[in-house]
């Protein structure tokens, strides 16, 4: 009797993203010889086992009837949930994966992926932050988990996941490794501008990129982040559009300290970018909603360089 098993799996987010944990799964079962598919209830037929992923916590979860033996779900979407407008994280929900799948090649075939690498190379975030969930998911301290050979393999573009790679004691040889590798760097979780210095300023800038982001979350923070801010223009001598800046929201500042931190990035050299906390309860003529329109529109947000001049109905 054949050992080999029918392996189905489910983005439930969907496709727009590729999923790390469905393709280190994929290359694992793969590897054992196994029938890996996407599973499609009209023509997938019985599976041994279905693994269904979802990061994010707003994504319904998956509707429809699953022919399986058994069902494994995982992801930060299951074990992270919204409650009075805050995330809270339930342990017992998260499922992480086992060694010898979490440290595997991924399947980019899965995705029809062939120029781009993802991954992390650390995990963990010492900062805490009540807004962000991964100190309590992943630690409160950044470390290592992997080196770049472990999920890149010569390919064009890096997709790099970290939530706090400047936090790591091993950010120097990490960076480095960015560097050799040549390929062009997209980190999408940021970079921690309160832990920015001289030498870390100088190894990003060799890096390949397109822009870099930041994050000015708490107001409070601004007297030790503007020199942090200054310092790496000078270093870099990068321009606005290589430089971008998350501005949080309506969580814990009033308009006039958003507007503050708006125009204090603006004129230090950064493109600031508004994101919203309570997304949810903040409709369309709130304050914060038209600022978020007139400081993301970069055609709109160069062209008039006061909110309070900015008119919604004439765009």
């Amino acid at each position: 009797m054949s050992s080999k098993k029918k392996i189905g799996l489910i983005d439930v987010d969907g496709h727009n993203f590729p999923n790390i944990p469905l393709m280190k799964i994929s290359a694992y079962h793969k590897a054992r010889g196994d029938d890996v598919s996407w599973y499609q209830p009209l023509f997938s037929g019985h599976m041994d086992r279905v693994y269904m992923s979802k990061v994010f916590s707003f994504t319904p979860d998956y509707e429809y009837y699953i022919d399986t033996d058994e069902v494994i779900k995982g992801g930060s979407g299951y074990c992270i949930s919204l409650k009075d407008g805050k995330e809270e994280f339930d342990k017992t929900k998260d499922i992480p994966l086992p060694p010898e799948i979490e440290h595997i090649y991924p399947d980019y075939g899965l995705y029809g992926i062939t120029d781009t690498a993802y991954g992390f190379l650390t995990r963990g975030c010492p900062r805490g932050c009540d807004f962000c969930h991964v100190a309590a998911k992943e630690g409160k301290c950044s470390v290592k988990v992997a080196d770049l050979s472990e999920f890149w393999h010569g390919q064009k573009n890096i997709m790099l996941c970290d939530p706090n790679i400047l936090a790591c004691r091993d950010w120097k040889e990490l960076l480095q490794q960015l560097i050799d590798s040549k390929a062009r760097i997209n980190i999408n979780q940021g970079l921690d501008i309160r832990l920015m210095t001289e030498e870390k300023a100088e190894m990003i800038g060799k890096l390949r990129v397109e822009s870099v982001h930041f994050a000015w979350d708490k107001y409070q923070d601004k007297e030790t982040i503007l020199p942090k801010f200054r310092q790496f223009k000078e270093i870099t001598g990068w321009g606005a559009r290589k430089t971008s800046v998350y501005v949080l929201t309506n969580f814990d500042t009033t308009f006039e300290q958003d507007l503050e931190r708006i125009y204090t990035l603006r004129d230090l050299g950064y493109d600031p970018y508004v994101m919203i906390y309570d997304k949810e309860h903040t409709k369309g003529n709130d304050p914060v909603r038209l600022l978020q329109r007139y400081v993301n529109n970069r055609r709109i947000f160069r062209t008039i360089s006061r909110f309070e001049d900015y008119d919604p109905k004439k765009g």
